[in-house]
């Protein structure tokens, strides 16, 4: 599946907001946000057109494609599961990407950003129940325990991660920071996702 692959600040930029695609480096006053807080572009400064209803809709929507790293084909599948369960369909939304394992990764703290969590789950380092599991968009469940793979704690960005370990993670999971393990005590709720956003514009959206 094709992916962005260019300069992730202009994302936060064009969104208007910090979406912490660069990890630490968002920290900081390098931060794309803090010295060019404008859209990029040549005409980045002078917008200043009012955006219509859908153009609302449509930013919401892939502000919240950009944070979870999810392409378009497959947000809107995610959009359609929602629409299919018992409950409000934005809520669902967002619990379903709240489930995905990058995000899981980067939310116990073995990873400075979802792309980054991305990657390492790509790459092998994670394992599920014990199994290793190198799908980002793998949904975890309530009772799996999520672990930095054995062999994998002796690599240096992982010794790093690990030592400096000290995020607390969403009350939806607890982190055995010893073990380098996280365990899914239930499934997360609309109170427990702490970002930005408005899910009701996307489902507005969709419901066009």
């Amino acid at each position: 599946m094709a992916r962005y692959t260019g300069p992730v600040c202009r994302l936060c930029r064009r969104e208007g907001m910090k979406l912490f695609l660069k990890g630490d480096r968002c920290y900081t006053g390098k931060c794309a946000i803090d010295r060019r807080a404008y859209a990029p572009g040549q005409h980045g400064q002078s917008r200043g057109k009012k955006p219509t209803e859908y153009g609302i809709q449509l930013r919401e929507k892939q502000k919240v494609r950009r944070i979870y790293g999810v392409q378009e084909k497959q947000f809107r599948s995610y959009y359609d599961k929602a629409n299919r369960q018992k409950g409000i369909v934005g809520e669902n939304l967002l619990r379903l990407l709240e489930r995905r394992l990058d995000n899981v990764v980067f939310q116990l703290g073995f990873a400075t950003s979802r792309p980054e969590a991305r990657q390492l789950v790509r790459h092998g380092h994670f394992t599920v129940n014990g199994r290793r599991v190198d799908i980002p968009s793998f949904l975890v469940r309530v009772g799996d325990i999520v672990g930095v793979k054995e062999g994998s704690k002796s690599s240096p960005r992982m010794k790093e991660i690990l030592s400096s370990l000290d995020r607390t993670p969403p009350k939806w999971m607890s982190l055995d920071a010893n073990a380098a393990t996280g365990t899914i005590i239930a499934l997360p709720d609309r109170e427990d996702i702490q970002l930005p956003i408005q899910e009701h514009l996307i489902v507005e959206k969709y419901s066009r």
